[in-house]
């Protein structure tokens, strides 16, 4: 098998790749049929609408992730996940339902995506943290890019079968369907050879423990430097899906079926940053500055595109420059973290990566009203290198101090000697 696709030589992980595959799938066919519905069935085409059931759906994992992350260190994580993904599919169900019944309420749709969004809360970091206990420490970074990939494949699928389906029966049944749908990988994770799964340390039942994983990350420096540049990256950077649809609309006058089809090509780009992550092994904090720092080249390199044209054929080699910065990320954390901690990390960078991404959205949505969509682009893109190449100095520095203590320990012993 090619070293692309390491991880898949693995039993586990290839039942896990194709029920990550099927799960994301049906989670962006969800939020299509979840978005149509309001948009069209159970109000008058109101944004405002759209935006609250959204932020339901990611206000838990911005308040309850520390905790969950405890919860992820605690319990069996290959458990948890078939736990949350059953769930899934039951509120899939019972939405569906209440749509086919014909009794569907606004306040029905709220309430499904509060608890959805508490379900996502307790199954993000017990997912990224499971990957690393299905193959060896040396294919962690490989397995890390190629879940990605499923997902980022998962956004090309999921959206178009929802269309396909509306179209054809109608909005209910994509609930319906994705309740079928989340069953299978609940299956393929129960036929998963718990004896090849890698041994893990569980955290005991103990008072603390976010304070704990709060201190185990302000005592690691090379940590900090993922967590910073990705706050940044985040907040101003990738917001380009917003920046696109002001592009698409302002700059070049196309519809909305041109600015669909340009989150196709970023979701190409991202597929194709994913299969060279998958390559080359990304779990390097050497990999994660380049990858950022081109991230932030080719946002400016964007915002000069001369015509819609152009401007779609650049999209995917920034979706590829995008998806190879967070997955570096990613793997760096997931392959530099103890076990019995991971959980915890994995939560906080949760919250940094989600959290900031609409803390920054109103200031560029307010730089592209203000100056122009292009220099919303540009001053994401100047952010991004900027803070790549600010931490690519904090990192030096840290380097070269611990190379000058390893040297001073070496003379010293050699003096003892």
């Amino acid at each position: 098998m090619s070293r692309t696709f390491a991880s898949l030589a693995h039993f586990n992980f290839r039942l896990w790749f194709a029920g990550n595959i099927l799960a994301s799938s049906a989670m962006w066919m969800q939020r299509v049929a979840q978005d149509w519905l309001v948009l069209t069935v159970l109000t008058d085409q109101s944004g405002t609408q759209v935006g609250i059931v959204t932020a339901l759906q990611f206000l838990p994992m911005m308040l309850i992730s520390p905790w969950t992350g405890v919860v992820a260190d605690r319990v069996d994580r290959r458990r948890l996940v078939q736990i949350t993904q059953s769930i899934s599919g039951i509120l899939g169900l019972g939405l569906g339902i209440l749509i086919l019944s014909g009794v569907i309420q606004l306040w029905h749709v709220h309430l499904f995506a509060l608890l959805g969004g508490i379900s996502s809360a307790f199954d993000s970091p017990a997912r990224q943290a499971f990957v690393a206990e299905m193959v060896p420490p040396t294919s962690v970074a490989n397995a890390v890019a190629l879940s990605g990939m499923s997902f980022t494949s998962a956004r090309l699928i999921g959206p178009v079968g929802a269309g396909l389906i509306i179209d054809r029966v109608g909005v209910g049944w994509v609930f319906v369907i994705n309740a079928a749908i989340f069953i299978v990988p609940v299956v393929l994770i129960a036929l998963m050879r718990v004896h090849e799964l890698n041994p893990r340390d569980h955290a005991p039942r103990a008072r603390g423990q976010i304070r704990e994983g709060l201190r185990y990350i302000a005592n690691r420096p090379d940590l900090i430097v993922i967590f910073v540049l990705m706050s940044v990256v985040a907040s101003l950077g990738l917001n380009f899906q917003l920046t696109s649809a002001m592009m698409a609309t302002t700059v070049f006058r196309k519809g909305a079926g041109e600015f669909g089809l340009l989150a196709t090509f970023a979701a190409i780009g991202g597929v194709t940053g994913a299969l060279v992550a998958a390559r080359v092994g990304a779990a390097r904090l050497g990999f994660l500055i380049p990858a950022a720092t081109a991230f932030g080249i080719m946002l400016i390199v964007v915002s000069l595109a001369p015509s819609y044209v152009a401007y779609a054929a650049l999209v995917i080699p920034l979706g590829t420059a995008s998806m190879l910065t967070m997955t570096s990320a990613n793997s760096v954390l997931q392959t530099r973290t103890p076990d019995g901690i991971r959980g915890r990390v994995m939560s906080l960078y949760t919250i940094v990566f989600l959290g900031t991404t609409p803390i920054g959205a109103p200031f560029i949505g307010w730089v592209g009203e203000t100056f122009g969509a292009r220099w919303a682009l540009a001053v994401g893109g100047a952010a991004t290198l900027g803070i790549a190449l600010l931490m690519g100095g904090v990192l030096a520095v840290q380097q070269r101090r611990e190379r000058a203590r390893n040297a001073g320990t070496d003379v010293a012993r050699g003096a003892r000697v």
